[in-house]
């Protein structure tokens, strides 16, 4: 499966929306995009990901290089995790470091 992400920065509020699959071989991309939204001064990180259909360890890592790179006063929220996402992200307990909204 392809994967997609994009960033949107407004407000100092970066939007990243993701599309696919979020695993080793496309953590990178992430990765990057992570690093430009910091880049920009963002004090609020939304992760669209009501499109993201699969999130593995490598996922989950990213989603701690976001929280470290991002810093501790940085609100992380995921937006419309499936279900299957959103129950990776609890059964890791990172649940607790970033906000899981509804779409």
């Amino acid at each position: 499966m392809s994967f997609d992400v994009r960033l949107r920065v407004n407000d100092r509020v970066a939007t990243i929306e993701l599309k696919g699959e979020l695993d080793a071989s496309t953590a990178a991309l992430f990765h990057e995009t992570v690093d430009k939204a910091s880049a920009a001064g963002s004090v609020e990180l939304v992760i669209k990901a009501e499109e993201l259909t699969y999130m593995a360890s490598a996922g989950l890592r990213s989603l701690v290089f976001a929280r470290q790179k991002m810093g501790d006063e940085v609100r992380i929220a995921v937006v419309g995790a499936t279900e299957p996402v959103a129950r990776t992200i609890r059964l890791a307990g990172f649940d607790h470091s970033i906000d899981l909204v509804d779409a």
